[in-house]
């Protein structure tokens, strides 16, 4: 194989399909990229077993071939070199050369016959969205999916389509975060739960351009996701996904209207006395046209006045801050509403079309005291 290419193209195609090379495998093939110059194309691929991806870069093939070099060496190497176009050259033993200006590599390779192809999709089943509203959405409910291996299903976000509508909903067991989308077109139902480390590594490539689509292919086990010249491929997560529906309640005794940035701020300023690992929560008082947000820990105190806008009953309820920090700051409203019953129900912070709801369960009072 010999190909020649602008640095800038090929280090921006390692850069995308790395996010899929695994960091322990037993399987030596797979901490490898595939450089496939055959069709007429470039095309660079990744694959950790779970999560797949192959991106298509512009360069010139002076001879057709594939190899598979080491992932973190070639990126390495390229990352390096000098801005200017990359000859690489390999020869039957999977000898490899790279070059660029007065820089020679030779490195060793191994057979792209070896390599785990990307698994071929049916494309039949798909949405087509803007690349923004995917990336948005993702940045709006990732937050909240669980770290715990465990629990796989909450390490994943609920898809679900139904008509012109999608939901995306995300859980790690104390908070929920749910983003309704309007789409398009009417599309038949769907609901598949969809791996965060997938939808972390697609939002990372996405530019994120209100003017270009991504199509999503849904199908029992997979989902690919297809924009510019770039497929990603993932494995589902099986099983049911909680229900959700009734957890939505639309009663409430305490309904609050705060300024965003105000409230962000504050507990911002209060999280500097507490440490991570720290469980002591932000004691909130709500009364009448004003809230109270108050937090003791072992490094010393705080307390501080916003005004709000109030109706219902006034109230006193404990919350983790990191929980209420993470849905203010996705939320792009200047204004926000919380809806509370009592010092042990959800709170929920919802606009009025319900476009985005956030849950987050409350401390219990007596337990912070302690």
């Amino acid at each position: 194989m010999k190909i020649v290419c602008s640095k800038s193209n090929l280090l921006n195609g390692l850069q995308t399909v790395s996010k899929a090379v695994p960091n322990k495998t037993t399987m030596s093939i797979l901490e490898c990229i595939l450089v496939d110059a055959t069709n007429g194309m470039i095309t660079l691929t990744a694959n950790d077993m779970d999560l797949g991806i192959e991106t298509v870069i512009e360069g010139d093939i002076q001879e057709e071939g594939i190899i598979a070099l080491d992932a973190k060496i070639f990126l390495e190497i390229v990352r390096k070199l000098p801005e200017n176009d990359i000859k690489i050259e390999s020869d039957p033993s999977f000898k490899t050369n790279i070059t660029c200006e007065k820089a020679k590599f030779s490195i060793m390779g191994k057979s792209g016959e070896d390599f785990s192809y990307l698994p071929a999709v049916e494309k039949q089943d798909s949405i087509v969205i803007s690349q923004f509203t995917l990336k948005e959405v993702v940045r709006q409910t990732i937050f909240s999916i669980s770290d715990n291996e465990n629990n796989k299903l909450m390490t994943g976000e609920l898809f679900e389509i139904k008509g012109d509508e999608m939901q995306v909903v995300s859980s790690d067991g104390h908070r929920i975060s749910i983003r309704k989308i309007r789409l398009r077109e009417s599309y038949d139902p769907k609901k598949v739960i969809v791996p965060g480390k997938t939808l972390n590594e697609v939002s990372k490539i996405l530019s994120g351009d209100a003017e270009k689509d991504i199509t999503i292919y849904f199908t029992s086990k997979h989902i690919v996701f297809e924009f510019d010249d770039t497929i990603v491929v993932s494995r589902l997560i099986e099983g049911e996904y909680f229900r959700i529906a009734q957890m939505l309640s639309g009663d409430y005794e305490t309904k609050v209207r705060i300024n965003k940035k105000e409230m962000l701020s504050c507990i911002d300023r209060a999280t500097l006395l507490s440490r991570e690992g720290d469980k002591k929560p932000i004691i909130i008082t709500i009364t009448d046209h004003n809230m109270e947000l108050k937090i003791n820990s072992l490094f010393g105190s705080m307390n501080e006045d916003i005004d709000i806008s109030k109706q219902g009953r006034d109230l006193t309820i404990g919350f983790n801050p990191k929980f209420l920090i993470d849905a203010l700051r996705v939320i792009d409203d200047e204004e926000v509403d919380l809806y509370m019953v009592n010092p042990k129900a959800p709170c929920f912070i919802k606009n009025e079309e319900e476009s985005y709801i956030y849950l987050i369960l409350p401390v219990s009072l007596l337990a912070s005291q302690t």
